[in-house]
């Protein structure tokens, strides 16, 4: 990593930053990224799937297609001339002939031989000209009959060794590590099936062909796509310092990290707490910001619902809500000792309590055990938290932090597990599959030997693996990419493009009716002081239900109108929000009809700087001065004229590196270096965990300077560095107009920002009402919603690319419902299905290569509802596409492969790969000097 646009702490230009400095900084195009960003790049070269291809059978279609193309217009002209010779014949045989003759031309049929001679001839007496034209189509015809029966054995042929190159890729080192993972079912018949491919002329039976589909989407997603998961997908932390175009370069050699999955710890601790002998020695604390109010005690309790452990991706679901108990005698003097001595152990609690209440044993701890349940008390030290990025080191260490031997034991016997998992990484496939297995056999001895448990509870992922495509040093060479060729294509269109963002984000609503009802109850200027009581009263009174009915809400009706956010609070913000959107609307719809009067099948719509602004103008300014984004894009480094293709956009700090950090040494100190050139003057950053990790996609170093510690938590970092929640008031400002979180001790404004991989809605009460004072934001950018589609034509409707600049929003697309598909029926000959997709094809200008959705708009609900890659000179790639297609009541998206596999620019000694940008472009708020 390069340094930031300034060291932490110094001072920048004279002057304060807000909206309209970044304003100012988009219409210019001067906004410059952090000269950093994390690049993903696919685990095969997308070079390998031409070998899954058919060409000579391309070449055969399009030989057919454009023979038919010219026969028809032979048949057009000889149908005009045989028209006006059935119409001035009295000869009723002829007539009927010719009638014949004319609808064999027409629909494209080959007559009768002998018919068709007897025909001609007697045309020719008739009319010469006439004759001719009829013989044109009739030579045609029959050579267009020979061409098209010359398909079916070279189809065959190439399909059978494309299935053998198949089998060939599935051999590649980097996908079956990652289908290991994945898949270990698939992988288990991978050699079976491999077998079978390599025998020449050998066609696969049902079981085979679902075997093939299956890897088939394996080696698409490994080649074409970017999803980072194992050696599918692998990061390098890139830099803006090349000199070569917009050209990146990988290397060959990865390595990857990896590490248990966090639930299987989280089973691990509920057998311990389960077993009566051992949770006596387990240390007991109360939950943290608890407090006595009048005659109750309130404090957040904590409800976790486990996850399917019989699933390939599964965490445990955490909520969260302010709850009370009843004081009581026995109550207080247990307070009383917590606050006295912080932990017990539950065993001596037990006897405690057995004694001061002269009580049975047995009651005891179901009275403790009560308190457990309901979180009042609960058992902290086994826990893993969001910067344990060795979770099964932390989870061994705790259990040695009890000093008893039990423990002492069962963090030994997780040494075994933990070092096969270590040799996992360098292990070639065959061996690996001996470790997952000797890793999944160690935790189950572990719960039902060590622990006793009648039926050891093993998530089926029990290893996380990511890769990594460049030194395990951040601060080394990496991958780099020249930042004027970067300047020049997309730091200017993706600062314009930022401006209109906020009408897209699907969290600002949220904000603001969180203004509103602050000022509700607050009013302009007020301050709250006791945040855990307006979070409660907030969705007690209010946000639980406005949320019930957002839910419901549709953007658009029926009708195509754009339906109003709900506005019980009569937000004039939100009012504003409503005018944005149908701005936006209204201009994208009459740049959709201009194109559609200019003659169907446009390619591409351009926003220009009008558009946007006409948007920017009707927004809420909300946000603030703070306002980082980050963005995913891939580059088409097309002659003349390259774009960047903005695949998706969210607000955050540094949630482009979080998950990765661990892979690359000095990557989280860096970025957390460079958060203080970020942040306004007077603020800080602060993370919201979102309480205990229950999926390996939270866990990062640390980023921020400080934490919030919620109640029920208890913070990761040292202690000047947590803000505990009771810390923390809110204040409105009333000459920006906004909120502001501030800290009482630190006497400083704090910045909220989430970090880990779960979506805010997914988060607990607490932690997910902070975020609405964060710059955490998810804008899709969906530049299409509400502007009506145009006539289908054959049952197919498309949109055209929109762009602005060089930056593509929303790339070219066809809609189409199941039943107008050329879908292979039974019996059908192979070579006529082919063909029939080149015809659909050509007709509606696919390009060769798209990817498509499948949405189900029946009971079963979404089918495929991820984009797959579809090849369109691949039988293979066709028959898993279509295997997708389970409904009638299917409708298909396609979308045009951009950046293509021509125009990629990430390169590697093993050739082109697809590859996709996470940048952020948070601009350095300028701070006062002294």
């Amino acid at each position: 990593m390069t340094e930031t646009t300034g060291p932490a702490g110094t001072a920048e230009t004279t002057g304060t930053t807000g909206t309209a400095d970044a304003v100012d900084a988009a219409r210019s195009g001067t906004g410059s990224p952090r000269p950093a960003f994390m690049l993903r790049v696919a685990g095969l070269p997308v070079d390998d799937v031409r070998a899954l291809r058919c060409p000579d059978s391309r070449r055969w279609a399009d030989d057919v297609l454009d023979t038919t193309e010219q026969l028809a217009l032979l048949a057009g002209k000889a149908g005009d001339q045989l028209h006006g010779l059935i119409g001035g014949s009295d000869d009723e045989p002829l007539r009927r002939a010719l009638l014949k003759l004319r609808r064999d031309v027409f629909n494209n049929r080959l007559p009768d031989p002998v018919a068709a001679k007897d025909a001609l001839a007697r045309v020719g007496a008739l009319d010469p000209a006439a004759a001719r034209a009829l013989a044109d189509w009739l030579t045609g015809r029959r050579a267009l009959a020979a061409k098209r029966e010359a398909g079916a054995g070279p189809l065959a042929a190439e399909t059978g060794r494309s299935r053998a190159e198949l089998a060939r890729i599935a051999g590649h080192e980097r996908l079956r590590k990652g289908l290991l993972l994945a898949s270990p079912t698939l992988d288990a018949q991978l050699d079976a099936y491999r077998r079978q491919a390599s025998r020449a002329g050998a066609r696969p039976d049902r079981k085979q062909r679902k075997i093939e589909r299956s890897l088939l989407s394996y080696v698409y997603r490994t080649a074409c796509k970017t999803s980072p998961f194992s050696t599918f997908t692998a990061v390098a932390p890139g830099v803006f310092g090349g000199s070569d175009g917009l050209r990146v370069r990988v290397g060959e050699e990865w390595r990857t990290q990896v590490r248990l999955n966090v639930v299987a710890l989280g089973r691990l601790a509920d057998a311990v707490i389960a077993d009566p002998v051992r949770r006596a020695d387990l240390p007991l604390a109360l939950a943290s910001g608890w407090g006595r109010d009048d005659d109750r005690v309130r404090y957040v309790r904590r409800w976790v619902t486990a996850g399917d452990d019989d699933t390939a991706v599964t965490f445990d679901a955490v909520k969260d809500r302010l709850f009370f108990l009843r004081r009581s005698g026995t109550l207080e003097r247990l307070l009383g000792l917590f606050e006295e001595r912080g932990t017990i152990r539950y065993g001596e609690l037990a006897a405690w309590l057995e004694q001061d209440r002269g009580a049975a044993r047995e009651e005891c701890e179901q009275y403790l055990g009560a308190l457990l349940d309901v979180g009042m008390v609960q058992v902290p030290c086994l826990r893993t938290e969001v910067h344990d990025t060795d979770p099964l080191r932390a989870f061994q260490d705790a259990l040695r932090g009890l000093d008893r031997p039990w423990a002492d034991r069962l963090a030994d016997r997780l040494d075994e597990p933990a070092a096969r998992a270590a040799r996992f990484a360098e292990a070639a496939p065959d061996e690996r599959r001996a470790l997952l297995e000797a890793v999944r056999a160690g935790l189950r001895a572990v719960q039902e030997e060590e622990l006793g448990a009648g039926r050891a509870k093993v998530p089926q992922t029990v290893l996380y693996e990511d890769a990594a495509a460049a030194p395990r040093r951040a601060t080394g060479t990496g991958v780099a990419l020249d930042p004027e060729a970067w300047e020049e294509l997309a730091a200017g269109p993706l600062a314009a493009v930022e401006r209109v963002l906020p009408a897209f984000d699907l969290t600002l609503p949220q904000r603001i009716t969180f203004q509103g009802f602050f000022l509700a109850r607050y009013g302009r200027g007020g301050r709250c002081d006791d945040l855990l009581k307006l979070v409660h009263d907030f969705h007690e009174d209010f946000f639980d239900q406005y949320m019930t009915f957002t839910a419901s809400r549709t953007p658009y009706d029926a009708d195509g109108a754009y339906v109003p956010e709900v506005n019980w609070l009569g937000l004039e913000r939100l009012r504003a929000l409503d005018t944005a959107r149908r701005t936006f609307t209204a201009r994208m719809t009459a740049l959709w009809e201009a194109a559609e009067a200019a003659g169907p099948g446009a390619a591409e719509i351009r926003l220009d700087d009008a558009f946007l602004d006409a948007v920017a103008e009707e927004l809420p300014a909300v946000d603030g001065e703070f306002t980082p984004m980050s963005h995913h894009v891939q580059i088409a480094d097309r002659p003349g004229d390259p774009l960047v293709v903005l695949n998706r956009s969210y607000g955050g700090v540094s949630f482009s590196f979080t998950r990765f950090t661990q892979l690359f040494d000095g990557l989280g100190e860096r970025l957390l270096a460079d958060t203080d050139a970020l942040v306004p003057e007077g603020a800080v950053l602060a993370e919201v965990t979102g309480g205990p990790v229950t999926s390996n996609l939270n866990l990062h170093a640390r980023l921020t300077p400080y934490e919030i510690v919620c109640p029920g938590e208890r913070g990761t970092l040292d202690e000047e560095f947590r803000i505990a929640l009771d810390d923390l008031y809110l204040v409105h400002d009333p000459e920006a107009d906004r909120l502001a979180l501030r800290s009482v001790r630190l006497d400083r404004e704090v910045i909220p920002v989430y970090l880990g991989y779960l979506v805010p809605l997914a988060l607990p009460e607490l932690p997910r009402t902070l975020l609405l004072l964060s710059p955490t934001s998810m804008a899709p950018l969906n530049v299409w919603a509400g502007v009506p589609e145009g006539e289908p034509r054959g049952g197919v409707t498309g949109r055209p690319r929109v762009r602005h600049g060089s930056l593509v929003l929303s790339r070219r697309s066809w809609s189409a419902p199941a039943a107008v598909l050329p879908l292979h029926r039974p019996g059908a000959p192979e070579d006529g299905w082919f063909l029939d997709w080149h015809a659909f094809r050509r007709t509606h200008g696919l390009p060769d290569r798209v990817f498509a959705t499948v949405s189900d708009t029946g009971a079963r609900g979404a089918t495929g509802a991820k984009p797959q890659y579809l090849d369109f000179d691949s039988p293979l790639s066709l028959s898993a596409f279509e295997a997708l297609v389970k409904s009638a009541d299917a409708r298909v998206v396609f979308r045009e492969m951009l950046p293509d596999e021509d125009t990629l620019p990430t390169v590697s000694g093993h050739g082109r790969h697809v590859a996709e940008l996470a940048v952020e472009t948070a601009v350095p708020v300028r701070r006062r000097t002294t």
